[in-house]
């Protein structure tokens, strides 16, 4: 094997790792928005001051940091180049860095974390089909049955998503991942944009609070 075809190869796992691990993130994103009575509980157990204010920020500010990872990574594998490298699952893992991105500027900028409870709701939802579409493109497409067991058990429906709604197979998936790069990608270029318009209209309030 040649060195490129060792880096190649190191490449790839490496941003399959990375894809898998959004997806986990993703879940266990959602599963610390949602689990608001159990923080409460937890609190009734922190008698210091200083722990409880600590505890608050991090339930607080962890969501958004490793949604904050999810966006920027699918930003990474929302590319032509690695699409045809790596295995995702079409439309489902686009439409859900879409999602997710919306989501986190939503709790950013717009009250979601909390401060505005329709909001909140808003975004909770957004998590919550992000993750389905995740968790329906890892199972079916991604992660779909065997060659082994088709052999065994033809299956049209398992022929046609490994064969078609794969990025990384030729040239059905391929193409299919170029059609949803011209889609989502522009999406996710408003909604970062979005995020920068709402940030910057943030900032002289904060500094003149400061001032």
């Amino acid at each position: 094997m040649t060195e490129h075809a060792i880096e190649k190869a190191l490449e790839v796992w490496t941003l399959q790792n990375l894809a898998n691990l959004t997806i986990l993130l993703g879940m266990f994103v959602l599963g610390m928005v949602i689990i608001q009575a159990y923080y409460r509980d937890m609190e009734k157990n922190l008698s210091l001051r200083v722990s409880l204010e600590l505890w608050r920020v991090i339930i607080k500010v962890l969501p958004d940091l490793f949604l904050a990872f999810i966006v920027v990574s699918g930003y990474l594998l929302m590319n032509p180049d690695i699409m045809a490298d790596i295995k995702l699952a079409l439309p489902f893992t686009p439409l859900a860095t879409v999602l997710f991105a919306v989501a986190l500027v939503l709790r950013l900028f717009h009250g979601g974390n909390g401060k505005v409870p329709g909001v909140f709701r808003i975004s909770t939802w957004l998590l919550v089909v992000a993750n389905l579409s995740n968790m329906l493109g890892y199972s079916l497409v991604m992660e779909a049955a065997s060659s082994e067991y088709l052999e065994l058990h033809p299956s049209p429906f398992w022929t046609f998503v490994k064969t078609h709604l794969r990025s990384n197979v030729s040239p059905n998936g391929i193409e299919l991942a170029q059609l949803c790069f011209y889609i989502f990608f522009p999406i996710l270029l408003i909604v970062l944009f979005w995020a920068l318009y709402a940030g910057m209209n943030k900032l002289p309030e904060h500094l003149g609070k400061e001032n």
